[in-house]
């Protein structure tokens, strides 16, 4: 198995230098003083002295200092020297593409759709070249002859490519610099690449050859060629496919082992023998198939130290006894049991309500609000009390078992809270596990954490330079992630206001993110239609997943961490899983951008929430059942379920845009959503 990459022109710089750059470069490029800095910046990269000193001589360059004028940045070096290159005649690009589809068309059908995947990033550069070179007649003519003919996943980037025209639109333009600097990734197999390599080497188009050794990445594999549905199912990126090398590294899905859990509930249950209510109490946290479940070390788990967690306090320890009870009293989903559905309607607030969220244990609802505040409500009878002030916590007994209750002051208990503090849209809202802090993220570049004792703004984190879109507490708690407009997504802890990694490697917006349930990843979705699973430890990326057509809005993670759901503005769910970044599912049914998805808390039904104003039920048990995981062939993505047979129940609402989904520990379904009118 091999890689393929622009089969001339593999050489490296010093061959490159050896091929006459160096001894036409004083006549040819003396005009063009910005790309002979930038290859001066380049040599002194790589450290190739007697090569820079020659060029500085030959270019009458003497008098650049060590540092004066050249570009500093490795960016500015590749935008200088991706520059497209002119073919002379205009004219003869049309031509040639036109050759080029009628090649791939009279192609056997059996490497025809491999063959297919290469007119669409030829067609944008050529496009590109043209519009770089002055030809803006030929530009319009090409794209107007040949751009509908392209999938309609790719008509946005078209429509927004189309409107750049002239070479000083390019200059800054997001979605050129991307094409730019970056290659088109192609997984293709060993025949269909010789049957290409032997059409250009015959027909000798210097604009098509030219291309594809610049802009585009064969990723070989032996086999046979993909059929049509194998190729539709993973296209769909801004750059193409992942390359086999991008899901190659190990990843621990599986769920540590929480000892603390174990033990618990019996000495609980211990300490309450004397009154004698709680006996018959005793075994039911070891019938809990999620609790039975962790009790087993999980062969795919991490170990135990890969990333510090927090040491779980007493009254985490509490919590989580509390959790397991109820738990215990959970109702086990399935086509025949579906979950009841609680839907909180939000009225008068279309257009002023832009996230909203629901605590871990049910208690609380937090709403994020276009003029910029936060919004709790109380889903409990218990009110939103606020802490004592200092004076009258002086008096209170630090060592009494009920310190906490004491510390609240139930004059001052409301059943609802506003948080003061953004200056922008506050686009996501996160609750801590403990549910005594909140996270808002907002267009105004920030993110603040809250404390829901004193119902104050505790800290700022800046970092991000444009609108943040989501913001994620790690289910552990102290970790925290946030997606941006800026292209990152950003690792943080609560008691530093830098962040501990940047998660760089997206080619547009990362709209959506989410913790896995070990709290050692992240994933990501992004606007340039890719999911992207990180190493929290590493900052490194170790999935990515293509074959969204439109950007990716919502993600969720299974109960047992293997596998991925997202969803986006293509109205499909898809799933992955993240053993080997396969895609395995697509799940379609509705007819608006999905905002939201959870998984049930025994992990056999996927819901799903749409702008269409509906929810639906998906049952994951059976598909999970029908993949077949173990003999996966590596070469490339097993066949795709996507049946409607999945498909359990779909709720609709009156005129409710579906905002959030939640699962209680009881699986209860807890819908939020926006009445946008009748």
């Amino acid at each position: 198995m091999g890689v393929a990459r622009g089969w001339i022109g593999e050489s490296l710089i010093s061959c490159k230098m050896q091929s006459g750059v160096l001894d036409s470069v004083g006549n040819k490029l003396a005009s063009d003083k910005s790309t002979l800095l930038a290859v001066l910046q380049l040599l002194r990269k790589y450290n190739l002295k007697n090569t820079e000193e020659l060029l500085k001589r030959e270019a009458n360059l003497t008098d650049v200092g060590s540092t004066e004028e050249i570009p500093q940045t490795d960016s500015e070096v590749s935008s200088v020297l991706s520059a497209y290159k002119s073919e002379g005649d205009p004219e003869v690009y049309e031509g040639a593409y036109t050759e080029l589809k009628r090649f791939v068309e009279g192609a056997l059908d059996i490497y025809k759709h491999e063959l297919g995947m290469i007119l669409y990033p030829v067609f944008v550069h050529m496009y590109l070249e043209l519009v770089y070179n002055g030809h803006e007649g030929q530009a319009i003519q090409l794209m107007e002859r040949f751009g509908r003919d392209q999938e309609e996943y790719y008509q946005a980037d078209l429509k927004r490519l189309s409107h750049v025209t002239k070479k000083d639109h390019m200059k800054g333009n997001e979605l050129t610099d991307t094409f730019k600097s970056s290659e088109f990734i192609i997984r293709m197999s060993r025949d269909t690449l010789s049957i290409l390599k032997r059409h250009l080497q015959e027909k000798k188009h210097s604009v098509v050859l030219n291309i594809i050794q610049e802009h585009l990445y064969f990723d070989m594999y032996e086999g046979v060629a993909r059929n049509k549905q194998q190729i539709e199912a993973t296209a769909g990126a801004l750059v193409g496919e992942a390359t086999r090398q991008d899901n190659k590294a190990k990843v621990y899905y599986g769920l540590p082992k929480e000892p603390d859990i174990q033990y618990l509930p019996v000495e609980e249950e211990d300490d309450a023998e004397g009154d004698g209510t709680d006996k018959p109490k005793k075994k039911k946290p070891k019938k809990d198939p999620l609790f039975s479940k962790k009790t087993k070390s999980d062969p795919n788990a991490p170990p135990v130290d890969r990333i510090p967690l927090p040491d779980l306090k007493d009254a985490d320890k509490l919590e989580k006894v509390k959790a397991l009870r109820e738990a215990s009293k959970r109702v086990t989903l399935g086509p025949e049991t579906l979950p009841s559905i609680c839907f909180y309607t939000l009225l008068n607030s279309a257009g002023v309500v832009t996230s909203a969220e629901v605590s871990e244990d049910s208690s609380l609802l937090a709403v994020g609000f276009a003029d910029s505040f936060v919004k709790i409500w109380t889903l409990v009878p218990q009110k939103l009390r606020a802490m004592k002030s200092a004076e009258q916590l002086q008096d209170i007994d630090r060592e009494a078992d009920d310190v906490l209750v004491r510390m609240m002051d139930d004059r001052s208990a409301e059943t609802s809270r506003i948080l003061h503090g953004h200056n922008g849209p506050v686009y996501r809202v996160a609750f801590s596990p403990d549910r005594t802090l909140l996270l808002s993220c907002s267009e105004d570049t920030t993110v603040r954490l809250w404390s829901l004792q004193t119902w104050t703004c505790l800290v700022c984190y800046k970092g991000h330079i444009f609108p943040v879109w989501d913001v994620r507490f790690a289910p552990h708690g102290y970790y925290f992630a946030t997606a941006g407009h800026d292209k990152t997504a950003r690792l943080w802890a609560t008691d530093q206001h830098q962040p501990l990694r940047i998660l760089a490697g997206h080619f547009s917006d990362v709209d959506c993110i989410q913790f896995h349930p070990n709290s050692n990843y992240v994933a990501t979705g992004s606007s340039d239609r890719t999911v992207r699973l990180w190493d929290c430890v590493t900052g490194n990326h170790v999935r990515l997943m293509t074959g969204h057509k439109a950007p990716v809005y919502s993600l969720c993670f299974s109960v047992e961490g293997r596998f991925l759901a997202s969803a986006g503005a293509d109205s499909r769910v898809l799933l992955w899983d993240l053993a080997h970044g396969h895609l395995l599912a697509e799940l379609t049914g509705h007819k608006g951008p999905i905002h939201t998805l959870a998984f049930s808390r025994d992990g056999h039904i996927l819901t799903s929430g749409s702008q269409d104003c509906s929810v639906k039920l998906w049952d994951f048990s059976r598909l999970a059942e029908e993949m077949v995981l173990e003999d996966v062939n590596v070469s490339h993505n097993p066949d795709i379920k996507n049946s409607d047979s999945y498909l359990l129940r779909s709720y609709g609402t009156k005129n409710s845009a579906v905002l959030h989904l939640h699962f209680t520990r009881r699986n209860v379904l807890l819908t939020v959503g926006i009445y946008e009118g009748s």
